[in-house]
Order: structure tokens, then sequence, then C-alpha cells
């Protein structure tokens, strides 16, 4: 029985085109094919990167915070009570009325002290502003690496600049160490997005995210088993020309630097824009739709491929909508700020939330994309 589902899983028709099978992808004459076990490699180096990311944050992100005056907002802790912390854990974070009224009666609380309760403990299990400025210091780090070096092993290509040149020799197309460790490191860092997806900053379009975690590294995954490698760099290296721009805005948005904040913003919309929804629909897109028809009929893996791309731009086009929402009401000097954060809840009207410093922080930029806030009161 596994044998057959093994067997058919790896049923040439599904991955290459007709007339090819797998020892046409046997490595000869000093020429290294793309073979799936390769790709065990990158769930250790997922590991890996959560042991790198664990000390980068420690000893790297934390002393940066530190020198950018990241400080924190005291909060308020919610005082122990066993009624109101099982309601809490079992029922919900946000009682309706009745449920307020009924919690009052148990717990011997006024109706405002179990409602001031829920909004304290509430405030506990957000984020902290330091958490979140590690989070985007390790992504910024690696995209911005990330970038550089992907453009150095595609620059000098002639596929880079002349689309048809990706299909060229299809797929008997041989792999150099460079296109390997970029393909490795980068699918090991999207595993290890993945597995520690719990535990990072929790935005409002956490699924989306996890969408495209795992859309991503089903792509990536797919284009290394059907050797779509020269269009599998070319995306990478466009996502990640954008990301890196996101984290450091999302940086020196924590740090409370909104003028940097915000022109760092402008260029990362603007560079969104055109590489999402210009250069990869109308360029790469179509290289990977239109071009292999000229080469060879339609199969299984080029209707997949090409099916995990419409998921990514979906994610893209919903994401703009986002970015260029938020960037109207900056232009027109409206207050924008994450609508896919989880807004921390104040008491100051009460008196009874103090910040430390003698000032709270700047709203935060969402997880996937940004939202920003071009008023002068800071209060994250």
């Amino acid at each position: 029985m596994l044998q057959t589902l093994y067997d058919y899983f790896w049923w040439e028709r599904l991955w290459l085109p007709v007339n090819l099978t797998w020892a046409d992808l046997e490595d000869r004459d000093g020429r290294v094919y793309a073979k799936a076990s390769d790709l065990y490699i990158t769930l250790p180096l997922a590991l890996l990167f959560l042991i790198v990311r664990y000390f980068f944050e420690l000893y790297v992100a934390t002393p940066l915070a530190a020198l950018l005056n990241v400080k924190e907002k005291t909060r308020l802790r919610a005082p122990p009570n066993a009624t109101l912390e099982h309601f809490y854990l079992t029922s919900g974070k946000q009682p309706k009325q009745v449920e307020v009224e009924l919690l009052s009666r148990q717990s011997g609380l006024s109706g405002r002290q179990v409602e001031r309760w829920f909004r304290r403990r509430r405030n506990q299990d957000r984020p902290s502003l330091l958490k979140k400025f590690r989070e985007a210091s390790w992504r910024f780090t690696f995209y911005l690496v990330a970038f550089i070096a992907g453009m150095a092993v595609i620059v000098d290509k002639p596929w880079f600049y002349d689309m048809r040149k990706v299909w060229e020799g299809y797929p008997i197309q041989s792999i150099i160490p460079s296109q390997y460790w970029y393909y490795m490191i980068e699918l090991s860092f999207y595993w290890s997005l993945l597995f520690s997806i719990a535990s990072d900053v929790k935005r409002k379009d956490f699924k989306e995210q996890i969408i495209h975690h795992v859309a991503t590294i089903i792509l990536l995954s797919f284009s290394w088993f059907a050797n779509y490698l020269r269009a599998g760099t070319l995306i990478m290296a466009l996502h990640d020309s954008s990301d890196y721009l996101l984290e450091s805005a999302k940086m020196f948005n924590y740090a409370g630097w909104k003028n940097t904040c915000n022109n760092i913003f402008i260029v990362f919309a603007i560079v969104f824009i055109i590489t999402r929804l210009v250069i990869l629909p109308f360029w790469i897109l179509h290289c990977t739709l239109v071009y292999p028809l000229e080469l060879y009929p339609a199969f299984f893996g080029y209707y997949f491929f090409n099916a995990m791309m419409g998921v990514l731009q979906t994610l893209h086009i919903f994401w703009a909508y986002l970015i260029l929402r938020m960037a109207h009401k900056f232009i027109t000097g409206k207050l924008v700020e994450d609508e896919r954060s989880d807004r921390e809840e104040t008491e100051s009207s009460e008196g009874e939330e103090a910040t430390a410093g003698g000032g709270g922080k700047s709203r935060p930029l969402a997880n996937g994309h940004p939202i920003f806030s071009n008023n002068h009161r800071k209060n994250d």
C-alpha cells in the first residue's frame, strides 16, 4: 500500500513533461541536478535558524533596542482571582454584559472592577514592545542578507534579463552550489517561521500568514522537485526585495522614530506594489504560464506550480489593499494605525496606567504588511 502511494507520488507524469523520466536528471559528466533528498537538510537547518535567532535576539537585538531607546509601557497586572482566571482561560477573554454580571456576583467585585480585571489580563497576554522589536530585527537581518545574496546568485545569469532563457533546456538544467545554498537557506528560514509562528507576535492576519508560509514552502519544494529552479530563484529574490524594508520600518516605529519610519514606509509601499503587483504577475507569472507551453504540453506540475503562484498573488493583492488604504490615510493626514494589530487597551481615563520613562511607544506595524501613525502621540 505504502509502496503504491510512493510510486504514484513520484510518477514522472506528475512532476516532469511528457517523454522525460527521473533517469534524465541523474548526475552525469560533472553536472549535478536537483533531487528530492536534498531537501532533508532544510529541517535541521530550520532548527539551527531558531537557535541562531534566540542568540541574535538576546545579544544583538536587545542591546540595539536599548541603544534606540525602545522602552516598555508599564502594564498593571490583574490581581489574582481564581473565578475570573478560570473564565478567562476556559470561556473567553471578552465576557458579554450578562457574563460580567454573573462573574460580578461570583467574585464579589463590581461590574466595573470585573471589566477592568479583564482589560488588564488581556494586556498581560499581549506581546511586549521589546519582543516585537527583536522579531523585526531578526527578520530584517535575514531578509536583507538574503536579498543581497540572492541578487549575487542571479544577477549574472542570462535568464535574469531574458525570461525565455528560464526554460532554455528545461528540465535538463544542472544546479550550481550558489543556487543550492540559496534554496536550502530560504526554504529552511520559512520552515523556521512556520515552527515559531505560534510564539511569534500574532496579528489579525494570522491565518493569512500561515497560508503564506505553507504556500511558500510548497512552492519552493515543488520547484526543487520539478527543477523549476530558475523561476524559483527569481521569485525568492523578488520577495526579499521589499520584506527587509518592512521590517526596518517596524524597528524604527517601535523606537519612536516616526519620520524615519514613515519615509521607509513610502519606499516600502512603492517597492511592494512594483514587485508584487507588476513584476510578479506580468513578468514572472507570465513566464511560468506562457513560455513553458511553447516547449511542452501542460502537465500536472505545470498546473500545480502556477496554482501556488496564484495563492501567493492573491495574498499580495490582499496586503496591497491594506497598504494602499493606509497610504491614502497617511497622505491625507488622517490617523493611521495598524488595522491588523491587537490594540492594547488603556485605562488612562481612570489614571490607572503610566508609561515608563514618561511616554509610551508608537503603534506597531502589521506583521505581514505595515500600517503607520503620522500623529505625534505615542500610544502603543
